[in-house]
């Protein structure tokens, strides 16, 4: 929840910069970089000293103003810009590593094999798009004179559409698409991604004539991925796939690990990876899979490469964390959870997004479909997965990106305190108080983020 500024706020900010406690109050709201909706803390700490086990130094809630705030840390920006740019630059920083090294990542994998892919939803029905050909913007979908769908609708489209054309994503005939087969698909597609990484293993194997068991003594895939929201309200897949050695990327891939094998093995198991859809004798059978388009290209670290079309590691790490906060807000959907069908009413949603959020609630509440928790993902149109993921040895994780960030800011809290060359440790005790701003805090912050982040503190 973005807190709004209020009335006031102004009289209130030059009230309190008459108190004693002034600068401290001040200090535990610039901190945050201008994070809208902060966390209150209730509580103390107590610096020791490791070798002798003294307290060096204790303080409490109270030395700011009563609560001490911490960043709310949500990735997605529509709720949290602050946040979500540290998120971002986080996800940047793990998948820059995974592809040119740092962050404890040997700088060898930038010779690796390396791809970008990007795995597509299947089609559920004809939709408006944007086409273009030579720079020149060309019609819809053309169509044959006269031909119709079933419920009497055109089934093609003879119109330009500009780029922000409302009708980009609706369907040409609501009636004719498959909603039900695209709420299912959001809800499998974690686990087609899932399947499409052990079959990727295998067609590996398979291709260099090892059996699966032995590519794991030689070999490893590793991968980070993020999902997109496209304007249809289906998610697109784009990830870095890479050929390890069997330790990861500690240790080098064997000769035989080359771009080009890497680039069919993926083209190869694309249309393999299937799942068979619950409620068949509900809704009828649905087989789910990933669609007929996909583009595979090399990843280069730096320069020109042989093979068409590549793709630097830095282009790719800022594509990636630009989607890693981003929700399904970007394909017109709501950013907040729906409690009741009767919200529903009142979503000031285009009907394409309405009908999809209506079919996972409708869906949600047969008996056959209560595992996959529609209705609690209906504001995501069904999507439950993570929306950036990695395997585990691709690279470093967000949490030590974090340790290392809280490790730096504790160094620096430890010089200024003069104790820098004492071992210390930190033990407190803090409970939840609440979250927000008072609205000269508010006013503050805002002022913050105004700034970029930056203030002086």
């Amino acid at each position: 929840m973005t807190t709004t500024l209020v009335p006031g706020g102004a009289a209130a900010l030059v009230a309190r910069a008459s108190e004693r406690e002034f600068a401290a109050w001040r200090r535990n709201i610039v901190r945050l970089g201008g994070c809208t909706n902060p966390i209150h803390l209730v509580g103390t700490a107590t610096v020791f000293d490791t070798t002798t086990g003294a307290a060096l130094l204790s303080y409490g809630s109270d030395v700011y103003g009563g609560r001490l705030l911490t960043a709310c840390g949500n990735r997605r920006a529509t709720v949290c810009r602050a946040c979500s740019a540290l998120y971002r630059a986080d996800t940047y920083q793990l998948v820059r590593a995974g592809l040119v090294g740092g962050k404890n990542v040997p700088e060898a994998v930038s010779g690796y094999p390396r791809v970008f892919a990007t795995l597509t939803a299947p089609g559920f029905g004809p939709v408006h798009t944007r086409r273009e050909h030579d720079g020149r913007v060309r019609a819809c979908r053309p169509r044959r004179p006269g031909e119709c769908c079933p419920h009497g609708r055109p089934t093609g489209c003879r119109a330009r559409h500009s780029a922000d054309d409302p009708r980009l994503g609706e369907p040409l005939c609501p009636r004719c698409y498959d909603y039900a087969g695209a709420v299912l698909w959001h809800a499998f597609a974690g686990r087609l991604w899932h399947r499409f990484g052990l079959e990727l293993r295998r067609e590996v194997a398979r291709q260099v004539g090892l059996s699966r068991e032995e590519f794991g003594e030689v070999a490893r895939v590793s991968y980070a991925k993020v999902a997109e929201y496209q304007r249809r309200g289906l998610v697109h897949f784009h990830g870095v796939i890479r050929l390890d050695g069997p330790d990861g990327p500690d240790s080098s891939p064997p000769g035989w690990a080359t771009v080009a094998l890497l680039m069919d093995a993926v083209r190869t198991v694309v249309g393999r990876v299937q799942l068979n859809a619950p409620g068949a004798d509900v809704i009828g059978p649905r087989v789910l899979r990933f669609g007929t388009q996909i583009d595979v290209r090399p990843v280069t670290s730096h320069g020109r490469h042989a093979e068409e079309r590549p793709a630097s590691a830095a282009s790719v790490a800022g594509y990636i964390a630009k989607y890693a906060t981003k929700g399904a807000e970007s394909a017109g959907a709501v950013d907040g959870r729906i409690y009741h069908a009767r919200d529903m009413v009142m979503l000031p949603l285009r009907a394409h997004v309405l009908r999809m959020i209506g079919t996972c609630w409708w869906l949600g509440g047969l008996p056959e479909f209560e595992p996959l928790g529609l209705r609690r993902w209906a504001h995501m149109l069904g999507y439950g997965g993570h929306f950036s993921t990695k395997s585990r040895r691709y690279s470093t994780t967000l949490t030590a990106l974090r340790e290392a960030r809280a490790e730096h800011r504790a160094e620096e809290q430890r010089a200024s305190l003069g104790l820098a060359d004492v071992p210390t440790v930190t033990v407190g005790q803090w409970r939840y108080a609440g979250r927000g701003y008072s609205p000269e805090a508010a006013l503050l912050a805002a002022s913050v983020r105004e700034g970029g982040g930056r203030h002086d503190a």
